[in-house]
């Protein structure tokens, strides 16, 4: 029987392995109607090219007919895509692992089922790796003013050697955003989502709060609160409530802790918000860090150029010494952005090129007719209590008028424009940092400190207050300028503005996550959706992953 047995597979192995290169031709002129994967038009082009510059060859069969091992690898890939915060649907891992198991797994494969399943793989890995490297969705479609990624690769060619070479795990990986931020997320990720993968995470139901939950007061549910501030990373491991009933000591401190990791007063009372935040999903908290993840893809890569980042949700700024270093930044400080729903302050990329010491506000036309005027109307002492003045004429050399009747209509009608002179009372405060831009926004200080200890900041006309202008002109100028903390502190208490051109421009990035490692304490901070973005982009994403499982797209967000 064992000799049977042995000459039927000597038998098998000497057959001539099927030439696969006429199906996979067949397939590609037929579209995925015929391989009952889905891809897009320019997906097609894309593979009809990855093919018919090797001569239809296959790039996962071996020349025996039998599945390489890279090919196995890329599979796996694809059926690991949550890991990167992608939807393994969106690269159909599941029918072709249903496909890899069944069809493929016969002693006898036919070229159209190898063809098959080799174009179904390089259409699916072709989409994750520009997925992984550029984002599934336009940032532009829902507002957020980001180009596509100047080092777009070419994926076919790196596919295909990729696949020759079976270094297909290590191609990808070197297609992740380069950023610290998306490795810290990454691993954040896969904590979360195994807290979500176990019922209420083994936290307990919370019982009932009462309307507000103040330290050393009654309440039932501290163990369960242990349980959840414990899996939160908020308590440490094995501490015990000892069946009290009275809310204080530790549990208060891992509260305190909880509530400044998601942007709340980090008072250790419980009230609304507070409550609010330690009842939402952990899937929810998921979807923010895959939400987050996607963002990250968009960014240009910034080279070894200074960089600083502001945090439009989370109210913060960070600087660090080199945009792609893996280095803690320079310092990190809180701001206030636009307000949500009104004047929003937009997501982009632009060049810090100039610092101004006792600036003027030049009064955006919309807040001079809005705002400004009617106050003027009822209130014509307005202007001189405020510092301020109707002009004529562009820059700082711009000549006051009068501001009689007739000049505040030629206000309304745009001819005319309002300023606030320098010094304390000024708006921007003392000190203006310039990054050209279509919005006209840009950063400054301001005589409103008290705001600053508000844990939600979103007060400003879309502009960003610095609550420590003077520590970040400092770190600005620290290169290439001859001007120390003493010059700039002389500066702002001078009676002329200065402008400060930079020797180099500055990234400065605007951007928006609601989940992110902060580099201060290296923990996961979660920052309410202020502006309804996430909402937006979960449902972009949403689409986009339907589209690619049911139903044949017509193109898709993110084409090829």
């Amino acid at each position: 029987m064992l000799l049977l047995l042995l000459f039927a597979w000597l038998r098998v192995s000497d057959r001539p392995a099927p030439d696969v290169r006429p199906a996979i031709q067949a397939y590609l002129s037929h579209g995925s109607e015929k391989t009952g994967f889905m891809w897009t038009d320019p997906e097609q082009r894309q593979l009809n090219e990855l093919y018919a510059s090797a001569g239809y060859e296959p790039l996962w069969i071996e020349p025996t007919g039998r599945v390489s091992r890279c090919a196995d690898e890329t599979l796996a890939l694809l059926e690991a895509a949550a890991d990167e915060g992608l939807a393994p649907e969106t690269y159909q891992a599941g029918e072709l692992n249903r496909l890899r198991a069944t069809r493929l797994a016969a002693t006898s494969v036919s070229a159209p089922e190898l063809a098959r399943y080799d174009v179904a793989l390089s259409a699916g890995m072709l989409r994750y790796l520009l997925h992984l490297h550029s984002g599934r969705v336009d940032p532009q479609t829902v507002g957020f003013r980001l180009g596509a990624p100047a080092d777009r690769p070419d994926l076919n060619a790196l596919l295909r050697s990729a696949a020759k070479d079976g270094r297909v795990i290590e191609a990808a990986a070197a297609l992740r955003p380069p950023f610290a931020q998306y490795d810290a997320l990454r691993a954040t990720l896969s904590r979360y989502r195994l807290l979500a993968l176990v019922p209420d995470s083994g936290r307990g139901e919370l019982p009932s709060f009462p309307a507000v939950l103040h330290p050393g007061e009654r309440y039932l549910g501290l163990e369960a609160l242990r349980q959840r501030l414990t899996a939160f990373g908020d308590l440490p491991p094995g501490l015990s409530v000892d069946d009290k009933t009275s809310y204080e000591g530790a549990l208060v401190e891992g509260v305190k802790r909880f509530q400044l990791r998601h942007g709340l007063t980090s008072d250790g009372i419980v009230g609304t918000s507070t409550q609010a935040a330690l009842h939402v999903p952990l899937a929810w908290r998921v979807r923010q860090i895959e939400l987050a993840l996607e963002r990250l893809r968009w960014l240009p890569v910034l080279g070894p150029q200074r960089l600083i980042a502001i945090n439009i949700p989370m109210f913060r700024l960070w600087a660090w010494a080199s945009g792609s270093s893996r280095l803690d930044p320079s310092f990190g400080v809180n701001v206030i952005v636009g307000r949500a729903m009104r004047t929003r302050t937009p997501v982009f990329v632009e060049q810090m090129r100039e610092v101004i010491f006792r600036p003027f506000w030049n009064v955006p036309p919309s807040i001079a007719r809005h705002e400004i005027v009617p106050l003027l109307e009822r209130d014509p002492d307005y202007l001189r209590r405020q510092q301020m003045e109707i002009v004529r004429g562009p820059g700082d050399d711009a000549r006051a008028v009068a501001a009689t009747e007739e000049n505040i209509a030629l206000l309304k009608q745009g001819l005319l424009r309002v300023r606030q002179r320098p010094g304390p009372q000024n708006s921007l405060g003392l000190i203006k940092f310039v990054f050209p831009n279509a919005d006209n926004v840009y950063m400054h200080g301001t005589p409103a400190q008290a705001l600053f200890s508000r844990s939600r900041r979103d007060f400003s006309h879309g502009c960003v207050r610095v609550e420590d202008p003077v520590a970040l002109a400092e770190w600005v100028l620290s290169e290439g300028h001859d001007w120390g903390r003493d010059r700039i502190l002389s500066a702002m208490a001078g009676t002329q503005s200065i402008h400060v051109p930079l020797s180099q421009p500055i990234p400065v990035l605007l951007f928006y996550t609601t989940a992110a490692v902060t580099p201060e304490d290296g923990t996961i901070h979660f920052a309410e959706d202020i502006y309804r973005h996430d909402a937006v982009l979960d449902r972009a994403l949403t689409l986009v992953t339907a589209s690619h499982v049911v139903g044949r797209p017509s193109g898709g967000p993110c084409p090829p």
